[in-house]
């Protein structure tokens, strides 16, 4: 918990004086993360706001220690810095923004305070597919009009940073035993491993690819946990990881990250991720953007290449109860296995498109081959 009186006492700055009483409640979020010290609304009165403190004071090991380096995917200070400058407001024309920051306060221990506008719409965790699928068309738009930025702070090379960082599980995908697991066996389609080991094999493949792609800013963790309707705008949060990103990778995150987490139905992702595709090129074309649609779509499938951590996590927990994002509650462990198992058979056609397509566009063939 963190120290109330202190939490109070800016909210008495940042909001106002109030004569009701001050709450405050955790919002879920990644706790394993060394940069989140948390994230709580605060409720004074009649006001109210989200708190989230970034921090160079939690111990966090492994894949999730924070870094001092403003380059590296998990630098500790980036959301601030996305706020402060103004950002993370570049998309608002298009329908996407940020929630209002209402203060930045750099406190006497090092951490930083963002207090940030609380808002109530709708969150994209329970939309329907229609409004995600205008989500992509807004982003889009957004990215096809923006253009790179080049502050120190910003993230760069996060793809393949974050990639290498997952390692937990690695040594299981050559282990027969692991994919006889019963919830592997029972879960995961028929050429799912042959799939995904190839996929591993031909990490260094993709990461090239994606870093030789067409650039634009990029939020890197947009996911439906992370997004909210407010009217017809999405609003966009945690910048943490923004920087320098292939023009697609965000939709190539988005789509796949809709099933891993129980929000849509891995039955509908193939339609779902035709119509996002789709409605993001229309996106793009309507703000202008005039590049090879094709080295769009290379992003897209190639940014497969994200997910080659989670077939081995799979692996390494299916043993283990499975928990919800942020840990909150137990999920059905045959619901996530047999989900996530053809999300990412799914992965793997793009993976195949992505090897078919690169060549045609003057790229290397993938040491696999087609």
């Amino acid at each position: 918990m963190p120290d109330t009186d202190v939490v109070f006492a800016e909210a008495g700055e940042v909001l106002g004086p109030c004569t009701g009483p001050a709450l405050l409640a955790s919002l879920t979020h990644n706790p394993k993360n060394g940069v989140t010290g948390g994230v709580w609304s605060v409720t004074a009165g009649d006001r109210e706001a989200v708190l989230k403190v970034l921090t160079r004071n939690k111990e966090a090991t492994g894949r999730w220690a924070a870094s001092d380096d403003p380059r590296h995917w998990n630098y500790s200070q980036r959301e601030a810095d996305v706020y402060a400058s103004g950002l993370a407001q570049l998309w608002q024309p298009y329908g996407i923004r940020a929630p209002e920051l209402l203060a930045c306060v750099e406190r006497s221990d090092g951490d930083v305070a963002l207090w940030l506008e609380h808002v109530h719409g709708e969150p994209a965790t329970r939309w329907p597919l229609a409004r995600h699928i205008e989500h992509a068309r807004r982003l889009g738009a957004a990215q096809g009009n923006a253009h790179t930025a080049d502050e120190p702070w910003l993230s760069h090379r996060f793809l393949r940073q974050y990639v290498d960082s997952n390692t937990l599980g690695q040594d299981l995908l050559d282990e027969d035993e692991a994919w006889q697991q019963p919830l592997v066996r029972d879960h995961f389609p028929d050429g799912l491993r042959r799939d995904m080991v190839r996929l591993h094999h031909d990490r260094e493949w993709f990461l090239q690819i994606m870093e030789t792609l067409p650039r634009t800013l990029s939020h890197l963790d947009q996911w439906p946990a992370n997004v909210r309707s407010d009217g017809p705008d999405s609003v966009l949060y945690d910048w943490a990881f923004t920087g320098d990103g292939a023009l697609g990778e965000d939709l190539g995150n988005y789509l796949p990250d809709s099933v891993f987490d129980l929000f849509v139905p891995a039955a509908r992702l193939p339609s779902y991720a035709a119509d996002a595709y789709d409605a993001y090129l229309h996106g793009l074309r309507g703000s202008g953007w005039k590049g090879d649609e094709n080295l769009v779509r290379l992003a897209v499938c190639a940014s497969a290449v994200k997910y080659d951590w989670l077939t081995a996590l799979m692996l390494a927990h299916a043993g283990e109860e499975q928990l919800d994002y942020g840990g909150g509650r137990t999920v059905s462990a045959e619901l996530r296995y047999r989900e996530r198992g053809s999300a990412l058979a799914f992965l793997a056609g793009w993976a195949a498109e992505a090897r078919a397509l690169a060549p045609r566009l003057g790229f290397p063939e993938a040491p696999s081959g087609r």
